[in-house]
């Protein structure tokens, strides 16, 4: 008899992303003449760079011919891109081609990379954060049982971020040390950004006690403030212990055309035994061989044209016209009492519920008396309770509108 992978019965819960919608189409369903305003789900709202759909449109000409033609890539991703990610990401930071894999996601990525390691390593994983990151580990099987009475999974480690540490992730604080550990800055989504400092702390941590750091730097183009790293290869020995994963998706708006790219050092071994070890990078490349045929051509290229000063300009002023948006969000949320965290380094706005509401009554909350979704923060973690998000990534007028239909309308403090 064919069984199922019961870790997939660990998973609690819904995919918050997808209970969200499922509300929110219910209340339209109900509400057919409400005006949604949505600042949930951090999806980008601006079309991609001109730049790239010129770029897309020659390579699409290009496969009208015999000798320009093309079929399968390498699964590491076209030399073209990953050298431009080279010369204009990590010029100055030791990296090296083949330390470069391109692929259709920071997501994808950050949720197959667990597959590398043995299943009974201890995770350490922040809360609140990406829940990509838990699930995969649940599916995967690396988890262990969930203890429903403590509200935690046996091999997970949790690092509180929490208003008391201003939401970032301390080394100080953990209970355990964690095999694996995922760190995500700028971070999603609390929108907090990791200090050269704190980071300096996390790769010391790393190197002492034998552990391999993932990190997230998928919002990393969105870092104003001069103190925060960019790519955590700006630290010192950073090559010996981190994987790093970036996107184009919230950068240059490839969220539906799919491409990201993930760093790894070839100096990074796993013992197997006393006596003999193997690169990571070695065993990535294995398991995207096998397992990964390569983003397509055509979306390659029109990744690798933003490198170009014309896509580099038109990332600039999208990602200008976000943060904007996140000041409008802030602002607003300042002039009607509401405590929040993050849009300055992010796109996310991270506030404290108020009157004591739940998350997800202040979802139902905002649904239903302004016709705004959000996102409940309990969804990212049990520390995300009592706390909400907001994506600065929508329209520009519909923004200032949730706002001002936050002041109009009764005081919700």
């Amino acid at each position: 008899m064919i069984k199922i992978n019961k870790n997939f019965i660990e998973l609690q819960d819904n995919y918050l992303f997808s209970e969200i919608n499922k509300k929110v189409e219910e209340y339209i369903e109900n509400n057919p003449e409400a005006n949604i305003i949505k600042l949930g789900i951090g999806d980008v709202t601006r079309p991609i760079p001109r730049v790239v759909v010129d770029a897309i449109k020659k390579a699409i000409d290009e496969m009208k011919y015999e000798k320009s033609f093309r079929g399968y890539g390498p699964e590491q991703g076209y030399e073209f891109l990953r050298r431009k990610i080279l010369e204009n990401e990590y010029k100055d930071l030791n990296i090296e081609l083949d330390e470069i894999f391109i692929s259709d996601g920071a997501k994808c990525d950050t949720g197959n990379f667990i597959e590398l390691f043995d299943k009974n390593i201890k995770v350490g994983i922040p809360n609140p954060v990406y829940p990509v990151y838990l699930d995969s580990n649940i599916i995967y099987g690396s988890s262990g049982r969930y203890n429903k009475e403590q509200n935690r999974y046996e091999n997970i480690i949790y690092i509180n971020l929490t208003e008391e540490n201003k939401f970032e992730p301390l080394t100080e604080e953990l209970e355990e040390t964690p095999d694996l550990i995922y760190i995500c800055s700028p971070n999603n989504p609390a929108g907090t950004a990791m200090k050269k400092e704190t980071l300096e702390k996390w790769v010391n941590f790393a190197k002492e006690n034998n552990s391999i750091i993932l990190f997230d730097a998928a919002y990393e183009a969105f870092i104003a403030e001069e103190d925060i790293p960019h790519s955590i290869y700006e630290i010192p020995g950073a090559k010996e212990v981190a994987i790093e994963f970036k996107s184009f998706s919230k950068t240059a708006g490839f969220t539906g055309l799919r491409c990201a790219y993930t760093i790894v050092p070839k100096n990074i071994e796993l013992k197997l035994d006393e006596h003999n070890s193997i690169s990571l990078n070695k065993l990535w490349n294995r398991r995207q061989s096998t397992k990964f045929n390569g983003v397509s051509y055509i979306i390659q290229r029109g990744a690798e044209s933003i490198y170009t000063e014309e896509g580099k300009q038109e990332i600039k002023d999208n990602i200008t016209y976000y943060m904007e948006n996140a000041k409008v969000i802030k602002n607003g949320l300042n002039e009607i009492g509401i405590t929040s965290y993050g849009g300055v380094n992010s796109p996310y706005i991270w506030l404290k519920t108020p009157k004591g509401l739940s998350s997800w009554e202040f979802f139902d909350l905002l649904l239903q008396k302004y016709n705004i979704v959000g996102t409940p923060g309990v969804g990212f973690g049990t520390n995300g309770e009592g706390f909400f998000r907001l994506t600065a990534f929508g329209n520009k007028f519909q923004t200032i509108e949730a706002m001002e239909r936050l002041k109009r309308k009764d005081q919700i403090t």
